[in-house]
């Protein structure tokens, strides 16, 4: 059973580190997953119960296993899917995920992916916490916290998520600005690879430029938006979708350019828009540049 486990999880490490490899991503990120491949397949125990009896702690103790590629194990071994992975492929299917949890249907995994834009469980673990998924109707405080305990038990968590503070900052809206215009302007040279989404295209085209690329320790894949709202607004060439590693997991964000109010015709990071306030008040003071969604330079 151990040998049939581990070379699933195996599998999917080594199939995500040949799809980075392809897209261009970092050389040593790639070795990272094909390091974690290797020493699930050589384990003389099942890592589901280096899980079980560990937690993720014992999952970081292996050798060339990190706090990322631990979380990913423990995806894939609670799920049987890896979100990454899918959305490597072309496949990725969030409202799936969400679905799973008890208390969440299709319809309102739909919504959450749509209205906060969740991904995976970690992203509804973290909205639960901040308070965006009571703002949401039909989450009273019995069902989110229902919704907290059943996370709480599936993600392995002894005491509740602590609020960010310290190195757990979310990155500065100038570097998600700056990931924001690589890709947008990569994408328009053409120099990016292309993947075939299986959502909303049912030709089958590979249209949907993949960036990988990093700002310091982070690690960055950014996309357009490829949901059914990004398709309904003509948005699928403006919208971008930055997941990045964060403190708790893999995180998300999505940048467009505002129709509306002083920020009208500028990039910005959608839920904060008074930092990109501050920010572009910050770039006039110093020197008159060029920010406007036109000119991406």
């Amino acid at each position: 059973m151990s040998e049939v486990v581990n070379a699933r999880v195996a599998r999917m490490l080594e199939e995500t580190a040949s799809i980075l490899a392809e897209q261009g991503a970092n050389p040593y990120r790639v070795q990272a997953y094909r390091a974690a491949a290797q020493t699930l397949l050589g384990l003389d125990r099942p890592v589901a119960e280096i899980l079980q009896t560990r937690g993720l702690d014992g999952l970081k103790e292996l050798p060339g296993v990190g706090e990322a590629i631990a979380r990913f194990i423990r995806t894939a071994i609670e799920t049987g899917r890896l979100p990454m992975l899918e959305r490597l492929r072309g496949e990725s299917e969030p409202e799936l995920l969400l679905a799973s949890v008890p208390g969440i249907g299709h319809k309102i995994a739909e919504r959450l992916h749509r209205e906060l834009g969740i991904d995976t469980l970690e992203d509804l673990e973290a909205a639960a916490h901040d308070g965006r998924l009571a703002k949401l109707e039909g989450f009273g405080p019995k069902r989110v916290a229902a919704i907290v305990d059943s996370l709480a038990s599936r993600l392995g968590r002894v005491r509740p998520l602590a609020p960010p503070t310290g190195g757990a900052e979310p990155p500065l809206v100038g570097e998600l600005l700056e990931v924001d215009r690589e890709y947008r302007e990569k994408a328009a040279a053409g120099t990016l690879r292309k993947i075939a989404p299986r959502r909303m295209n049912p030709g089958g085209a590979a249209w949907l430029p993949v960036l990988h690329t990093a700002r310091g320790p982070r690690h960055y894949t950014a996309l357009y938006s490829n949901t059914p709202r990004a398709h309904q607004m003509g948005a699928t060439h403006d919208w971008v979708v930055l997941y990045f590693d964060g403190e708790g997991g893999e995180r998300q964000c999505t940048v467009i350019t505002s129709q509306v109010g002083r920020l009208k015709g500028l990039r910005i990071v959608r839920g904060r828009e008074a930092e990109c306030e501050r920010y572009y008040r910050a770039l006039r003071e110093r020197a008159p540049v060029r920010t406007r969604a036109t000119d991406p330079s």
